[in-house]
């Protein structure tokens, strides 16, 4: 670098690290806690308020999937890319580095790391099986691996964060960055410019490289629209993955990959809330989905994993667009349609916001969120489709339902549950997105490359700004990525 451009820039500098952390989720915990080890000094920026901080992991099921064999997890891998293939030194790095998360968590981190049994939460032995048997590799998947045997209950975010500060390594909460200091001949990544609670700019040096672990960019529904193609965007997790890393890297001369890739599940959306509401139907299964038409549009149980679901021989996103919902009383008093805590303690309005739904959905019934008449016709009026059309789709649903075979989309025999008991009762399903997948480009390295291929030098990404996942992804992998690759990105920074 230029000796005056340097001595410029040293004059401009507010603080120094030799690692710069954006994030405080798995993968910069990873990566601040690996830099820190490896001899460097480490800050870490994080752009939400202390008690919020660490991204969808925090409110995520912090479990990360036990890869049993690391060739057969690479074979897995690539079946899982369902025709979007990653570079080799990705995979090989990704099924190396997933295989030593345990013993990191256990050894580094100091958690005691148990299994997570079929029965989610038990902590017992039973395995849970690969959301997709049927592709080759899937026998090195070996179930999910979480601290104590806990889902959720941001276990997995505080007790990294717990790492972090035992180390001694700043967190500065409210502290977003906004954008990347470049060397003016060489494009090198020398620092960050961020703004503190005050309202004042930060810049920090980087002596030796900055590492994006910023999140997804579900939250931003510009983002959204032009990369995913969802008009009508709903969140699940932490409203504040607004991809302000994806903009950071962009701006820095960035290259993007699988940008189209996510998760979407059912949502809620409800007033007062900045995330949705995830409905899933646990206890009963006496409802079905209709298009904006009120006409039955999918079957409503394929067999599905993180994001994808197997249909007509190919995976395809589901939900990917904007439906009803409709169920009957036999389904509501049944149990609640959006997990609460004892159930599957995840999501931004149950852990952060602490809204725990109504055992048996009465409450959000009284506040309006859900709507209910006393006929399926009432109901159409409400949900403002044809009564017509939505009174012959459920007649149909319940006719197929009676000889056992869904004769519109194969739903499998066994949940065929008809809707016969009044009243009934609808909303509005949005996709909601849990989380993107797609970010700057990156090497094996966790480098950021250019569109040319090149290295961005100073610059590294990992977790959810650049997820490897190009397609499928198994349960647990979202977690287990971010932590493998925050720890590889820890440790080229360091160097």
């Amino acid at each position: 670098m230029d000796a005056k451009v340097a001595a410029t820039l040293e004059e401009e500098w507010d603080a120094e690290a030799d690692v710069v952390v954006l994030g405080a989720g798995a993968a910069g915990c990873a990566a601040a806690i690996e830099a820190h080890d490896a001899g460097a000094r480490v800050l870490v920026l994080e752009k939400l308020p202390h008690g919020k901080e660490g991204g969808n992991t925090r409110v995520s099921g912090g479990a990360w999937f036990h890869n049993r064999d690391p060739q057969r997890a690479a074979v897995y891998l690539r079946s899982l890319c369902a025709g979007y293939p990653l570079p080799e030194p990705v995979v090989r790095t990704w099924a190396e580095e997933t295989a030593l998360n345990t013993q990191w968590m256990q050894e580094r981190v100091g958690a005691r790391v148990a299994a997570v049994s079929a029965a989610i939460g038990d902590g017992g032995d039973s395995e849970i099986p690969p959301e997709f048997p049927e592709l080759d590799g899937s026998d090195a998947y070996g179930g999910y691996r979480a601290v104590n045997g806990q889902m959720g209950n941001a276990v997995l975010a505080e007790t990294l964060l717990q790492a972090v500060k035992t180390r001694g390594i700043e967190v500065r909460p409210e502290t977003p960055a906004r954008s990347l200091v470049q060397d003016r001949d060489t494009g090198a990544v020398l620092g960050v410019v961020a703004t503190e609670p005050s309202g004042h700019t930060l810049r920090v040096r980087a002596a030796r490289g900055v590492v994006l672990a910023t999140g997804g960019f579900e939250a931003n529904a510009e983002m959204v629209r032009d990369y995913l193609r969802l008009p009508d965007t709903l969140t699940w997790g932490n409203p504040a993955a607004t991809g302000d890393g994806h903009k950071m890297a962009q701006k820095a001369g960035a290259d993007l990959w699988h940008m189209d890739n996510m998760m979407t599940i059912e949502g809620l959306r409800v007033p007062g809330f900045s995330s949705g509401f995830y409905t899933r139907f646990s206890f009963a299964q006496g409802f079905i989905f209709v298009g904006l038409d009120g006409r039955r549009c999918i079957n409503e149980l394929p067999q599905a994993g993180h994001g994808q679901a197997r249909i007509h021989g190919g995976y395809e996103h589901v939900p990917s667009r904007r439906l009803h919902v409709v169920f009957d009383e036999a389904t509501r008093v049944a149990g609640p349609i959006s997990p609460r805590r004892e159930m599957l303690p995840v999501g931004w309005n149950l852990l952060v916001e602490g809204y725990d739904w109504s055992a048996d959905n009465s409450v959000e019934i009284e506040k309006g969120w859900i709507h209910k008449a006393e006929t399926i016709g009432e109901l159409a009026n409400k949900l403002d489709v044809d009564p017509a059309v939505l009174t012959a789709t459920v007649r149909r649903y319940n006719a197929d339902c009676e000889q056992g075979e869904d004769t519109q989309f194969g739903r499998p025999h066994r949940t065929l549950v008809p809707l016969r008991t009044p009243p009934y009762y609808g909303f509005t399903s949005a996709p909601m997105v849990g989380w993107s997948n797609g970010g700057p480009r990156r090497n094996e390295n966790c480098q950021v490359l250019d569109p040319y291929g090149e290295v961005i030098k100073g610059l590294f990404a990992a977790g959810s700004v650049s997820s490897t996942y190009s397609w499928c992804k198994d349960g647990g992998m979202h977690i287990a990525d971010a932590l493998a690759f925050g720890r590889v990105a820890g440790r080229a920074a360091a160097r």
